[in-house]
């Protein structure tokens, strides 16, 4: 019968990670890290499926610094992969907070910064490399470390991983290093290609599931509106962000550079509070400190993209707002596990264009329930489609359709067809009545030239008659 974990000492922890924890504020463990941390100090292979704001970095990390235990030679024993820099840098963050009165060694390798600072931190001496894929191979290519003495490699969100196409730098990874080591896949998501990568990069795992795959964090309260338009929603926006004690610390997904721009623009513009943008245009020191003003609570609203809200790790977000929808639906439950988080209680808010509607229809299939629709604020103006955004709704709409059902023409195509059928029998019936003009036309003119015909016969008769008299 397994042991009952009420605290963390229950783990076996050494004395100095207990009074970094200690520190650090953790109360108990969270259920992922009472689940994860006893398998994997016993070298199991762990598939770890749970969401963000679950404490899985610390079911990963501590496990990890007690194996490492200490220092020892120049190259690293340890090696954690992670789709962007910015959760490279909050998990690099989260080591040096727990690790704090130890001397292991721990080097963050991301793009965005030249490599050779990175590279020389890596020759001085690493015990555990933090690295997005594409950095760890850069850097392994220069020689500045060996890969034969890694004995431990983590997997942290392999949805995202596979989402951003890193599967080739993942198996060039696997080929460097040893085939003996014990590894760890954590995922917020468990989809087919994530379950194919876990067969791939696993050996026997023990399989730790906190909450149902895809599920959302029971301590986020979602809410929906279905939006028509941009303006309408920007004028959302506007509306909640005015109740200042209600949105304290927003976080506000955007699916695009450009809009995460606009929104920015209207908030700064419109809105009172300080207000920052991140995305993947702004270069890396801004994005480090547009973060570091938000978790310090300098920020009350962040604009971010999802790529770069990677790695916000902020315990006091009290609502997180999708002003789009996302096309890739497991972000959804990426985006709103910013909120809620550390048994928090936090609040999700989606606009939901028409385009949106079948996608957001899709997200609720994923986390198995209907999220709440509430009507749109008597305050808020609902402004008009204009035409063209209007269109590309309809050509969105038609893509979609047609993925669906090869067979299906299109809207614009159905259109045609029924503008064609008409001005067909617009056709018919005017040449129907031309001909049928041309038909009485062609009676009654035949009638007139008998008419003459005869008079002129008659008259010529008649003088005809005159002249023989």
């Amino acid at each position: 019968m397994a042991t009952e974990i009420k605290s963390f000492e229950d783990f076996k922890l050494n004395r100095q990670l207990l009074n970094a924890i200690s520190e650090a504020g953790y109360a108990e463990p969270t259920e992922i890290q009472q689940a994860a941390i006893p398998l994997t100090t016993s070298g199991h292979d762990l598939l770890g499926i749970a969401q963000t704001g679950t404490g899985k970095t610390a079911a990963f990390v501590l496990p990890l610094l007690m194996k490492i235990k200490y220092p020892q030679g120049n190259d690293p024993r340890a090696v954690i992969l992670a789709p962007t820099r910015e959760l490279v840098m909050q998990i690099d963050a989260n080591i040096s907070e727990l690790a704090k009165y130890t001397e292991i060694r721990h080097v963050p390798l991301y793009g965005g910064q030249g490599p050779k600072r990175q590279k020389e931190a890596v020759e001085a001496g690493v015990d555990i490399i933090v690295a997005t894929p594409g950095r760890f191979l850069d850097i392994y290519k220069t020689g500045a470390f060996n890969t034969k003495q890694i004995k431990t490699m983590i997997l942290d969100e392999a949805d995202k991983m596979m989402d951003m196409g890193f599967m080739p730098q993942i198996r060039n990874i696997l080929e460097i290093i040893p085939t003996k080591r014990q590894n760890l896949l954590f995922s917020a998501t468990f989809p087919p290609r994530v379950e194919e990568l876990s067969h791939e990069f696993l050996e026997f795992p023990e399989k730790v599931e906190i909450a149902p795959q895809a599920t959302t964090v029971d301590t986020v309260q979602q809410q929906a509106f279905k939006v028509p338009n941009f303006r309408t929603k920007i004028e959302m926006v506007g509306h909640f962000l005015k109740e200042e004690e209600v949105f304290k610390r927003v976080i506000i997904f955007a699916n695009t550079r450009t809009t995460a721009d606009n929104i920015f623009k209207f908030i700064e513009r419109k809105v009172k509070g300080t207000v920052k943008v991140i995305h993947a245009n702004k270069g890396q020191n801004t994005r480090i400190n547009a973060m570091e003003e938000f978790k310090s609570g300098n920020v009350r609203v962040l604009v971010t993209t999802d790529v770069s809200a990677r790695g916000i790790d902020v315990s006091e977000v009290s609502h997180v707002i999708n002003f789009d929808v996302p096309p890739i639906y497991e972000d959804y439950v990426h985006r709103i596990g910013r909120t809620g988080r550390a048994k928090a209680v936090g609040n999700s808010i989606t606009f939901i264009n028409p385009a949106e509607e079948y996608h957001f229809k899709k997200i609720e299939e994923l986390i198995q329930m209907e999220v709440p629709l509430a009507e749109i604020p008597e305050s808020v103006k609902i402004f008009d489609t204009p035409k063209e955004e209007q269109q590309g709704y309809l050509r969105h709409i038609d893509d979609l359709k047609k993925k669906e059902d090869p067979n299906f023409k299109g809207a614009f195509h159905e259109k045609k067809r029924v503008i064609q059928a008409r001005e067909d029998k617009e056709r018919r019936r005017n040449t129907g009545n031309a001909f049928s003009n041309s038909s009485r036309g062609r009676s009654k003119g035949g009638g007139k030239n008998r008419n003459r015909s005869g008079s002129s016969r008659n008259a010529k008769n008649r003088g005809g008659g005159r002249g023989k008299r």
